[in-house]
């Protein structure tokens, strides 16, 4: 008995780990398509709430979902308007920023020798290549560009989920035969996501504002288009703001110089640390939590399966799968391996 036993679990594990290669080579090749549905659900998820709302004020269903689609609309197309206007101005201006870079590089090449420290230009733009830096900023800005092109496809998508999303859980109580059955743990579930999703949202929002405005202040080119990278990239926790800073550290160097820069960094940094680690988990609490580990290895996960846009999400897909593991007592023992130690002390007790 015991030998059969260890067979099945033997068996079982094994098609389980070829199911996930399966699915994980399938995303992979249908990386296009399955960006745009999460992205259109992720959109679909910040749009319920107030769709919801407008029905509990006795708005028809269509009605609400037309109010709320058009608003997003507008926001959507100006975000891309005054984004897309700004991007062409910088990739216009990149040559000139690489060539004040370069001129910086052999400044500085001129600074050490006076120190007598010799080191050849070569070495120097070997260690400190314009031309890599400004050109990673630019494909980062073209791999926007692309999750972006297919924006009028993502704006239906959403429309048809919110459409059916009132109606989605009469469905299901008509196909399972029992109009009053109730779903507590699928409606936990869905309204933690949700919860998660609305408040990472306007975290990155009233980040993306302030880093903007600061570097406008400091007067720092294209502060609009460091706030929306700052906006995507708050939603990676620990290491977002850092490689948002970046670029724009890099630009003010080159247009205003050391003291500039230091202060555009220095505003990143109380940003990041402010919202990170101060009002974001009072806000969230700690159930919500993930390890260091799972956070760096779903930025390489999604990022790999999915590119920006798995960058962008990887804690909101993270935090799904982990929200669907919790409510499983098979797979609870995963969602404590996926939290924080201190979020695990707030885990919910394992489902019978």
């Amino acid at each position: 008995m015991t030998d059969q036993s260890n067979i099945y679990r033997e068996t079982r594990f094994l098609i389980i780990a070829a199911a996930l290669v399966i699915i994980i080579y399938g995303i992979n090749q249908a990386q296009s398509i399955v960006a745009l549905l999460l992205v259109s659900v992720f959109l679909a998820l910040l749009g319920t709430p107030p769709v919801l709302w407008l029905e509990r004020k006795r708005v028809p269903s269509a009605l609400a979902v037309m109010i709320v689609m058009i608003c997003m609309i507008v926001l959507v197309l100006a975000v891309v308007a005054v984004v897309g206007t700004s991007l062409s101005t910088f990739s216009d201006a990149l040559p000139f920023y690489q060539k004040r870079l370069h001129e910086q590089v052999l400044a500085l090449k001129a600074l050490l020798a006076t120190r007598h420290i010799i080191v050849t230009e070569t070495v120097l733009l070997e260690y400190l290549n314009p031309g890599s830096v400004m050109s990673l900023t630019a494909g980062l800005f073209t791999g926007m560009g692309s999750a972006l092109s297919n924006i009028i496809l993502i704006l239906l998508t959403v429309t048809f989920i919110l459409l059916e999303a009132s109606s989605f859980p009469h469905k299901l109580r008509s196909v399972l035969g029992d109009p009053k059955r109730a779903f507590p743990q699928f409606t936990k579930f869905v309204d933690d996501i949700k919860r998660y999703m609305i408040i990472k949202t306007v975290i990155s929002l009233i980040a993306g504002g302030m880093i903007g405005l600061w570097l406008f202040i400091l007067g720092v080119d294209f502060p609009i288009l460091w706030g929306f990278i700052a906006f995507l990239l708050h939603f990676v926790p620990n290491v977002g703001q850092i490689i948002a800073a970046i670029p724009a550290v890099l630009l003010a160097l080159i247009q205003l110089g050391p003291g500039p820069a230091a202060l555009t960094a220095a505003g990143y940094l109380v940003v990041g640390f402010t919202l990170g680690n101060v009002i974001e988990p009072r806000l969230m609490g700690r159930k919500l939590g993930l390890s260091t580990l799972v956070v760096f290895l779903s930025i390489i996960l999604w990022g790999s399966l999915l590119g920006l846009i798995g960058v962008v999400l990887c804690i909101p897909f993270t935090m799904t799968l982990k929200f669907a593991f919790e409510s499983n007592k098979s797979t609870h023992w995963i969602a404590v391996l996926l939290g924080s130690e201190k979020s695990t002390e707030s885990l919910p007790p394992v489902p019978e």
